[in-house]
């Protein structure tokens, strides 16, 4: 007796039902990050700190392997390249691990910056986009992205011990206010 083949659309099927029926571990995942969120946000400094050595520890790691990459590839250019490029971002996880005050200083600037830079970009875009429908969405939100990147400058280094943590804890409310839907609207699906 032969098993019917399957198809590419019973197995995409199959697995819908699967994460269909996993609808209540999304609920619980939601619900957790929402309470860390909170927890994150009581401890915007003790967030920040984490959320620096975590950063620092994946930049050591990437430094290490970019260090053992470079013995791996041929050529001295390269080899030259990479082994500095995986110095660098050992000495950079480093101090950010040795020194989360200064970590953290260092991200916050560069989280200002970049929000600046990308509300410009933003504004630019949807003004070019002008005459098609929606450009003005787009734009204010580059003011308001611009705005939020030019108070964390203007506050920097001082908002430096809280801003790591205030985006953290609203990243994982967030988050987990989106997981915890998707899990109900997969329970209503269910039924």
């Amino acid at each position: 007796m032969t098993m019917p083949a399957q198809t590419p659309a019973s197995t995409v099927t199959d697995q819908l039902h699967a994460v269909r029926a996993s609808w209540g571990w999304f609920a619980v995942l939601g619900i957790a990050f929402i309470v860390l969120g909170f927890v994150a946000l009581a401890h915007v400094l003790a967030s920040t700190f984490v959320t620096v050595l975590w950063v620092g520890a994946l930049v050591l790691v990437g430094g290490v392997v970019q260090v053992i990459h470079a013995f791996r590839v041929q050529g001295w250019g390269r080899f030259f390249y990479w082994l500095l490029a995986g110095v660098l971002y050992v000495v950079a996880g480093g101090l950010m691990i040795n020194n989360p005050l200064l970590g953290a200083g260092v991200l916050t600037l560069m989280i200002g910056v970049a929000l600046a830079v990308e509300g410009i970009f933003r504004i630019f875009a949807g003004v070019g986009s002008r005459p098609a429908k929606g450009w003005g969405f787009i734009v204010v939100s580059g003011i308001v992205t611009l705005l939020l990147g030019a108070i964390i400058i203007a506050r920097w280094p001082v908002n430096s011990v809280y801003i790591l943590g205030l985006f953290l804890g609203v990243d994982l409310i967030v988050n987990g206010v989106g997981t915890l839907m998707f899990g109900l609207a997969l329970r209503e699906k269910k039924g």
